[in-house]
């Protein structure tokens, strides 16, 4: 395009009041921009000129529509937003097309012009808030409204109309303004008057009228119809509708209360000032057997062992203008009597003078049985129909009183079958409700009359020995242990089930049940850590222990929100340049009680309480914090974080880890995860996925302590590892262990057949170093390059060594300076 040319283009698009770009087709940069887009965007055409065109764009679509050559070719014109210097998104018409200039030269260009739709888009807001208000005003209303034009068809309604009528909601979506009017004109009963008026109305487009509709459901509507009035002149109708059932029932209400009366099954009678019975209905002729009690007084209908003050307390009562209820006994003749419930109100004329009664009964006999039956089930347990927790108590405290005056021991055992998940998780609960019958019944068995077998829930049971001292508690654990060994059939399947088996005695283990309980279930808890199918009597240090670490995992849990754990890292060095390469991070944690809490304690602790969740989620988002700070001194390092099983296996691990990245802005190439073998071998085809997904992120996976547990080498073929970690059990024996040696030299040449890196934890002298560069090992970590440090220690170390970047180490570095290593330092990672 020759010069000329070229600026009377840019004359003739800066005088358009559309926004224009031209657009260079092979690299989608922008080349010219005129003053429109410039007042458009708030870019000035300088900084706009060479910048891609993706930069304005602010939508999925935009992105994807720059993405597909096949869509800007052929040209696009599309309502979008672009995005502009000061981060408004400002809504506009798009249109794109490929553009020929007369010299011919034009092939590789296109034309991206906007046109602003900012004002049309608030106007536009503005119309709907106005529309908005006005339907919520309409909808707001009490009545039914309908707007009908001059010709009958629907122009609005609210929503009163459509629930008083009971338009269908699909009739309501598809506005179809016949099948709503016939829909209506189908539920009046009287459908010919309907039509008449309603052509009545139409005759005279001034006349207004109220008419009351009756429904085929039952509802009773008043509409009232006035004409709709513009300039004086009819345009329309508009009808409201109000449903006045309700009004229409009270007009009937005496009538209904009186055929209430009859129908109810409630006994209800009716006395006068006397509180001689007048009338009774149904029910209450059947509650009193039959009798003809016309003319009898209240009280008589009631027995001698009703309480004797009833009455005079009813009287009470309507003194005060309230009601009397209470529980009596009715009698109904022939001897025969039940409790009921009686509810006596009396009824008063103008002068305040009571002038007639009426009293509300109700048979109790049901509700007491269910009361009875209640009472027995809050005693026992609803499976085995053992004693429950509550009922021991009971039995329990009994023998505790006595026993303040006999002196007389006795025995808490606390009973838990082993593995009895197995049986409910394999061969389902209902199955597992039937053998703890069987188990309870079996224990049973063991006891004698003066004892008592209990069920706490699930597969736990306690049991109460009366006058049992030691000799006689480990005798009868003997005996339980004993019989549960005989196996099971129940179905045609023979199985077993075992038990452990917690043993206090009162009064040296305990004063409470509930202490007997805690001290003979922490002698369980030690029986289920020795090997189940035991027994072992209560012994004061074993709850120190457990006193102990429960102090500890508090404390843990108290650690992070007061600042009391840290993020340090250990260098990884490169071991033919002597260069650190990568870091790996470790957590510590010092306590103002326990001091410095070995990661060995506190690991273990966390995973099995589940915390190990929060605190990996913790480290991970310091490591790449830090990470990120590093890279901002132009320090780039790859840091390494250990991942648990449970923590790798949370559904969003992946999801979380994505957002970490994009978060903080670490590239995810500085970024690696350590997993143990033992995740990828459970449910390997869902952690196969999900290495797979971590990998397509570009974070890197490292293979922790490899070699140390069982291992199956397929997944290092079929999964994208990026390096593997020799355990320092294996280190340690470098280089005059021969055993140690070869397995080392095996997984480096493992690691090298599979283009795999290899690192070496735990190196603590020269000696171990050089062999494993005589191995040709590719990194190192361990206290002779250092012990983790504090991230700003760390960070320190990093600017006066130097840190190895992988386009160094890829290309062989020569070796530098060096870290200053220290031969034959001791000490572990």
């Amino acid at each position: 395009m020759s010069q000329s040319f070229e600026a009377l283009w840019h004359q003739t698009l800066d005088a358009l009041l559309e926004a224009v770009w031209l657009i260079d087709e092979e690299t989608l940069s922008i080349r010219f921009a005129n003053r429109a887009a410039e007042k458009l965007t708030a870019y000035d055409r300088e900084t706009m000129q060479g910048m891609p065109v993706q930069a304005l764009a602010a939508t999925p679509q935009d992105l994807c529509l720059w993405e597909d050559a096949n869509q800007w070719r052929t040209g696009s014109q599309t309502l979008t937003q672009v995005l502009c210097r000061d981060g408004v998104l400002r809504p506009v018409e798009q249109r794109v097309e490929r553009i020929a200039f007369p010299s011919g030269g034009a092939a590789g260009w296109l034309m991206l012009s906007m046109l602003d739709r900012s004002e049309q888009a608030r106007n536009e807001n503005e119309l709907e808030a106005l529309l908005s208000d006005l339907r919520a005003t309409l909808d707001s209303t009490a009545d039914g409204m309908l707007v009908c034009s001059q010709d009958g068809g629907i122009r609005a309604f609210n929503h009163r109309l459509a629930t008083i009528w009971g338009l269908p909601r699909d009739m309501l979506v598809e506005r179809n303004d016949a099948s709503i009017l016939d829909y209506m004109a189908g539920k009046v009963i009287d459908r010919e008057g309907y039509a008449l008026r309603l052509q009545e109305l139409h005759r005279q487009p001034l006349l207004e009228s109220t008419d009351v509709l009756a429904l085929d459901g039952g509802q009773i509507i008043e509409r009232r119809s006035v004409p709709q009035l513009k300039r004086g002149a009819p345009i329309g109708r508009i009808h409201t509708f109000r449903d006045i059932t309700r009004e229409v029932e009270v007009q009937a209400g005496l009538e209904l209360a009186a055929r209430v009366f009859d129908c109810s099954l409630d006994a209800i009678f009716i006395a006068d000032a006397e509180h001689r019975l007048v009338r009774a209905n149904p029910a209450c002729r059947r509650l009193m057997g039959e009798r003809n009690c016309a003319g009898r007084n209240v009280r008589d209908l009631f027995g001698s062992s009703t309480p004797p003050n009833w009455y005079a307390a009813a009287q009470q009562e309507w003194s005060t203008g309230g009601f009397w209820q209470g529980n009596l006994w009715l009698e109904q003749g022939a001897g025969q009597r039940c409790p009921v419930r009686l509810s006596w109100v009396a009824l008063r004329d103008a002068h305040n003078v009571v002038f007639q009664t009426i009293g509300f009964m109700r048979d109790l006999t049901q509700q007491q049985q269910a009361q009875q039956r209640i009472e027995e089930l809050a005693f026992s347990d609803a499976l085995t129909g053992l004693p429950n927790r509550l009922s021991l108590a009971a039995h329990v405290g009994e023998a505790i009183e006595r026993a303040a005056d006999t002196h007389e021991v006795f025995a808490i055992l606390f009973i838990d079958l082993d593995h009895f998940k197995i049986i409910n998780d394999s061969l389902g609960h209902q199955f597992g409700d039937r053998v703890l019958k069987l188990v309870a019944e079996r224990l049973q068995a063991c006891l004698r009359s003066a004892d008592m077998l209990s069920r706490l829930g699930g597969d736990e049971f306690v049991l109460y020995l009366q006058g049992c001292d030691e000799a006689l508690a480990a005798s009868v654990s003997q005996r339980i242990l004993g019989e549960m060994l005989h196996p099971f059939l129940l179905d045609g399947l023979g199985f077993s089930v075992q038990c452990s088996i917690g043993v206090a005695q009162y009064p040296s283990h305990g004063h409470t049940l509930d202490e007997l309980i805690m001290q003979a279930d922490t002698a369980m808890y030690r029986v289920k850590e020795r090997g189940r199918g035991h027994y072992s009597f209560y012994q004061p240090q074993m709850n120190s222990g457990l006193l102990s670490r429960m102090k500890l995992e508090h404390a843990m849990r108290q650690a992070l929100e007061h600042n009391r754990m840290a993020v340090y890292f250990q260098p990884q060095v490169h071991i033919g340049s002597n260069r650190i390469m990568g870091a790996e991070a470790l957590l510590r944690w010092t306590d103002p009680e326990f001091g410095v809490v070995s990661p060995a304690v506190f690991i273990p602790m966390a995973e099995e309480s589940g915390y190990i969740v929060t605190l990996g989620a913790w480290v991970l988002e310091q490591s790449i914090r830090e990470a990120v700070h590093w890279s901002d001194q132009g320090l780039p390092l790859k840091v390494s974080v250990n991942v648990s099983a449970l923590e790798f296996r949370q559904t969003d691990f992946v999801e979380r880890l994505q957002q970490l990245l994009l978060r903080h802005g670490l590239p995810s190439h500085l970024l690696e995860l350590e997993l143990t073998e033992s995740i990828l071998l459970q449910d390997a085809q869902e952690m196969a996925a999900r290495v797979r997904a971590i990998a397509d992120l570009g974070v890197g996976l490292v293979i922790d302590d490899f070699g140390t547990g069982y291992s199956s080498l397929g997944y290092l073929k079929k999964l994208p590892i990026a390096k593997i970690k020799i355990d320092q059990s294996f280190v340690r024996g470098l280089p005059h262990d021969q055993g140690d040696r070869a397995i080392v030299s095996a997984i480096i040449s493992l690691g090298k057949a599979l283009g795999t890196e290899v690192v070496a934890e735990g190196v603590e002298t020269s000696e171990q170093r050089d062999c494993l560069r005589d191995l040709h090992c590719h990194f190192f970590q361990g206290f002779l390059c250092s012990p983790g440090l504090p991230a700003e220690a760390f960070g320190a170390r990093m600017r006066e060594q130097g840190v190895l970047g992988e386009d160094d180490w890829h290309a062989g570095a020569v070796p530098g300076q060096g870290l200053g290593l220290q031969s034959g330092s001791s000490g572990r990672q």
